[in-house]
Parts: structure tokens; C-alpha cells; sequence
């Protein structure tokens, strides 16, 4: 019995230096890794460094999202800006030269818009203008009115 003492004593003393001999070896690496981050960080702890670096991505990705949110906006609301223009020169009588009459069509990204008629003649002048909706107008289109829209629908700038 005497013996398992010593022995249990032993193996003790031999895990109590164990635990000695790591936690100076852990102490060790600790202060190397302590030295290493502040020579990496140019002498600031390089976890607080971390710490403001996701802090501001966190930040960035926070703006990033408001400024996709009004970029999405933005674009909803220019499909219903005026955009598209097309314009035709004619004469609208035969003793008038000169292609001093025009149908100006101005349509927003849905063909929505107006159509402007400008009849000249010797005497006198006149500008009618109708709504356009989907392209087309509920009012009867003259030929040339009719063309300004075709070409109002094909001058978009993306």
C-alpha cells in the first residue's frame, strides 16, 4: 500500500510539472503572438483592427443596400419621364414648301406621353396636341402623327 502512495505521488508531481511546463510554453506563444500582431498591425493590436475593419464593412454593406434600394427607385420612376422623341417635318399643303408643319411625339419608357401637331399655313398657324397611351391615342392620328410615335418608340437612349 505504501508503494501505490509513493507511486500516486509521483505520477502527481510529474502532472503538477506538466502543468507547469505548458502553461510557461503557452505564455511564451502567447507574448510571440502578442508581438507578432502588433508588428503586423504597426504596432496596434491588430484585433482591434479587426474589430473596426468589419465594423466598417458592416457599415459599407448598410449603404450599399440604401443605395441599390434608391438606385431601383430611380429607375422605377424614369420609365414614366418623358424620354422618347420623334419628330416628322411635312407639308401640309401642297402651295406650302418648305416642310414648315411637324408632328412631335414625346413618350415616357411605357409609350405614354403627347403628340404635338403643328399645321402651317399661308394665313395662319395651328398646334393641336393629343394624349398618347400604350403607343396609340384615343383621338383619330394623322399619318404624320402617326410616324412621329413610330419614331419616338425606336429614339429610346439607354
Amino acid at each position: 500500500m505504501e508503494n501505490l502512495e509513493i507511486v500516486l505521488i509521483a505520477v502527481n508531481i510529474i502532472l503538477i510539472i506538466i502543468v507547469i511546463f505548458t502553461n510557461i510554453r503557452f505564455e511564451r506563444f502567447k507574448n510571440k503572438n502578442v508581438e507578432f500582431m502588433k508588428k503586423l498591425g504597426d504596432g496596434t493590436n491588430i484585433e482591434e483592427m479587426l474589430k473596426k475593419y468589419i465594423s466598417s464593412t458592416d457599415y459599407v454593406n448598410q449603404e450599399n443596400a440604401l443605395i441599390k434600394s434608391n438606385i431601383k427607385n430611380i429607375e422605377k420612376e424614369m420609365k414614366t419621364n418623358l424620354q422618347k422623341i420623334g419628330i416628322v417635318r411635312y407639308n401640309a399643303f401642297d402651295d406650302v414648301g418648305s416642310n414648315l408643319s411637324f408632328a412631335v411625339a414625346i413618350l415616357d419608357d411605357n409609350d405614354n406621353g403627347v403628340v404635338f401637331n403643328g399645321i402651317y399655313a399661308r394665313e395662319t398657324s395651328s398646334v393641336y396636341a393629343k394624349p398618347v397611351i400604350n403607343g396609340t391615342s384615343e383621338y383619330p392620328l394623322s399619318n404624320e402623327e402617326k410616324e412621329a410615335i413610330k419614331n419616338a418608340k425606336h429614339n429610346k437612349k439607354n
